[in-house]
């Protein structure tokens, strides 16, 4: 695995901001998903850094960063994602986003076209209103008191002593990810990181799933070369999302990794950093042209028509 690249931190808006950040060349910044952290890119940093510049950050409320009462939102984090790199002086980069992560690195390329030069999205949310159940229990009011309950030692302990039956029965639907979740529960019980995760998800999930999408937008993605990489096991997030990002995103191209679940970066990373690499290596990086995003803008929808009845991100797929 190479040497464990040290956290880093900076101070932005009067917020510690921590990241690691090793390597050289063209820049990859990679955003973690929910109650997740940089720790999650371990497998593949230093493959990746062998040729870039690689930039994975603690999302604010999460991991090493700080945990204040703050705007937890999607477009909020895509502002720290430029926040960070403007201070790294790091004006135009590759963003590569998992889960939670990919809608932000959906909304950065949003809000920011000029500084995004590809996006590949990795088990990404912001497509469809399907997400694993727990969360959609944890984002219900009262949730509060049973995350406390779920972080506290004596629990984890007992479902990682359950965890060959819950497997073997698929009672969590999680797979092979189950063990990794459970241990990313053990961050969650410093009460400020138990509210960060909360305001977190709710910006974007309710009790119904998901409540963000990109497709009304994704046609703005057509001359941003994208990668979508999905795990077929993956019980978060069912692999019908990256089906319909595929068909939605114009010119995209789809990598499912049989063997992996929600995080094929850590299942398969070897595979994972290869398949990146050869993106990387056969894309040109995108430039951000105003007037033909003005016209997009005025005209793209309006010719298209609504979203169709497959990739409305409100009509269930009965997973």
């Amino acid at each position: 695995m190479g040497v464990r690249p040290l956290i880093r931190f900076r101070d932005i808006h009067g917020y510690w901001r921590a990241f690691r950040m090793v390597g050289s060349g063209p820049p990859l910044l990679l955003i973690h998903g929910i109650g997740d952290s940089s720790e999650t890119w371990l497998r593949v940093i230093p493959e990746l850094a062998r040729r870039h510049t690689v930039i994975a950050p603690d999302l604010l409320g999460h991991g090493e960063s700080a945990k204040p009462r703050a705007d937890y939102a999607v477009a909020a984090y895509a502002c720290g994602m430029r926040d960070l790199l403007s201070v790294l002086e790091i004006d135009r980069v590759t963003v590569v986003g998992h889960s939670l992560g990919g809608g932000i690195a959906m909304q950065f390329a949003y809000q920011f076209p000029d500084r995004c030069e590809r996006l590949v999205l990795v088990g990404s949310g912001g497509i469809g209103q399907e997400v694993h159940p727990l969360l959609r229990l944890a984002a219900a009011p009262g949730a509060e008191i049973g995350l406390s309950v779920a972080a506290s030692a004596p629990v984890r302990a007992a479902m990682r002593l359950a965890a060959p039956v819950l497997r073997s029965t698929g009672a969590t639907r999680l797979g092979p990810d189950f063990g990794y979740v459970l241990e990313r529960y053990r961050a969650l019980r410093p009460k400020t990181a138990r509210r960060a995760f909360l305001r977190t998800l709710r910006a974007g999930v309710d009790v119904r799933g998901q409540v963000i999408t990109m497709l009304d937008r994704c046609y703005l993605a057509a001359a941003l070369p994208t990668l979508i990489v999905w795990g077929r096991r993956d019980g978060v997030i069912p692999l019908r999302h990256a089906h319909v990002a595929h068909e939605a995103i114009p010119g995209s191209r789809l990598e499912i990794f049989d063997r992996a679940g929600h995080f094929p970066h850590r299942d398969e990373p070897q595979r994972f950093a290869a398949v990146v690499e050869d993106f990387l290596d056969h894309t040109a990086p995108a430039r951000h042209d105003p007037v033909r995003w003005r016209r997009l803008l005025r005209d793209g929808r309006a010719e298209e028509g609504a979203v169709p009845p497959a990739l409305d991100p409100h009509v269930s797929s009965g997973a």
